[in-house]
């Protein structure tokens, strides 16, 4: 595996790929890796020739008082999981490789992030397209892969692609889940044992909100009040619950056809989201 942190030499070694008739697989993260990033790495190596993986905490995409500073890193650790799952080329670009003196462009996307953790999160995904957009040209890939977790995140990219006529094919991955339920997360180390425990309300209660709607529940109102009943139980603080549209993320008046259930609590001082798609019939 090679490592490089040149954004210049990353597009070269892509483009040389290419021009030998290989398609490019790009699997961007922030780091501290775990089953989930490990299994879109898998599946970038099942569909393209040369997998590259991009290791880079975006200063951008974190707001005053959030965790940049904090958030986990261990690199040693990381090279040695992407090693053995095969990728061809890790890209580990310092903040001034990827916004050098000067850089003043901010990719900037309308309705689609004004929900969800873009109300909660000003300027987040201003930064998440503009370094994403970075990336795909800096890596010319041909496929980037995405986990379903940050589902907002997925739907954003995909529309600044559409709209901005960018030629990357996008993949979203099913959350990947631990054997309790809870969902795979880099912020997942904050957590105590006490709050692990307690962090298990979130796929809970989606889990009960997908019986509810499998049952016939039909009010929107209803179904939220019983997702937020399960984490205030578990003494969760919650940041949004919300239920809308699983395609453009918009508002919905009733429970009818596939549906975003969302939702972004803390536990303690950790902040962790979850989601279900929910089909209402």
């Amino acid at each position: 595996m090679l490592k490089i942190s040149s954004p210049e030499k990353l597009r070269e070694l892509s483009l040389e790929a290419k021009e030998e008739g290989l398609t490019v697989g790009l699997v961007p993260t922030m780091g501290y890796l775990h089953e989930g990033h490990l299994s879109l790495v898998r599946r970038a190596r099942e569909r393209n020739d040369f997998v590259i993986v991009s290791i880079f905490v975006n200063p951008t995409q974190f707001g005053p008082g959030e965790d940049l500073d904090k958030y986990p890193r261990d690199l040693a650790r990381d090279e040695a999981l992407l090693d053995a799952a095969g990728v061809d080329l890790l890209f580990i670009p310092t903040p001034e490789d990827v916004y050098p003196e000067g850089f003043q462009s901010v990719v900037h996307l309308e309705h689609i992030t004004k929900p969800l953790c873009g109300a909660h999160r000003p300027g987040h995904f201003d930064g998440v397209c503009t370094v994403v957009l970075k990336l795909f040209n800096m890596s010319a890939a041909d496929d980037a892969y995405f986990g379903m977790k940050d589902y907002q995140q997925l739907k954003v990219i995909e529309r600044m692609v559409k709209d901005l006529n960018v030629g990357v094919r996008i993949e979203g991955m099913p959350i990947i889940r631990e054997p309790d339920g809870l969902a795979m997360s880099s912020r997942n180390k904050y957590l105590s044992d006490p709050e692990r425990q307690r962090a298990l309300a979130l796929s809970k209660s989606l889990d009960k909100a997908e019986e509810l709607v499998g049952g016939g529940l039909i009010e929107p109102a209803e179904l939220i009040s019983e997702v937020r009943s399960v984490l205030e139980a578990a003494n969760l603080e919650i940041d949004y619950v919300e239920l809308l549209g699983a395609e453009n993320l918009d508002r919905i008046e009733s429970l009818k056809g596939n549906l975003l259930l969302a939702i972004a609590a803390y536990v303690g001082t950790t902040r962790l989201i979850d989601n279900r798609v929910l089909v209402a019939r």
